[in-house]
């Protein structure tokens, strides 16, 4: 059952996720007083959580799950119908809420938090696109 699309955005996640990787800096400090790096970390988490989203969006249609209200209800949804443990759904679920302060308040954004997402939480999202991978590849169980 693989997807052309699935993987395509896949690939996106992956770079956006090297991109971060490869601009985050050493330290909070540093990140609050670079506007550019900012921007450069902002936008490629912000691009990371809509393509997860739209992936769940995309692997949802394969499963008699309701369709979700929310962004945040597509991952519990994953792991009703067993694609996502639920931890990861947690896990993406608050990405959304950093995506949905970075798109309509961006003036609110903790630098404090994108340092902790940046450093500590990007393995959340390989966790998701593993998950999906194991699906997509015909595997039934999602990763732990």
């Amino acid at each position: 059952m693989a997807s052309t699309v699935v993987h395509e955005k896949l690939e996106s996640l992956r770079r956006c996720l090297e991109r971060i990787r490869q601009r985050r800096p050493e330290t909070a400090q540093a990140l609050k007083e670079d506007v550019d790096i900012q921007d450069i970390l902002s936008v490629n988490l912000t691009r990371a959580v809509q393509l997860c989203v739209d992936i769940a969006s995309h692997m949802l249609v394969t499963t008699n799950e309701p369709p979700p209200e929310t962004m945040g209800q597509s991952f519990d949804r994953l792991a009703s119908a067993g694609v996502i443990p639920q931890p990861v759904a947690d896990r993406m679920k608050a990405a959304v809420g950093f995506r949905n302060i970075a798109i309509h308040s961006y003036q609110d954004i903790d630098w404090e938090i994108v340092f902790a997402i940046v450093t500590r939480h990007l393995d959340d999202f390989e966790n998701f696109a593993r998950a999906v991978v194991n699906r997509e590849s015909g595997r039934t169980k999602p990763l732990t």
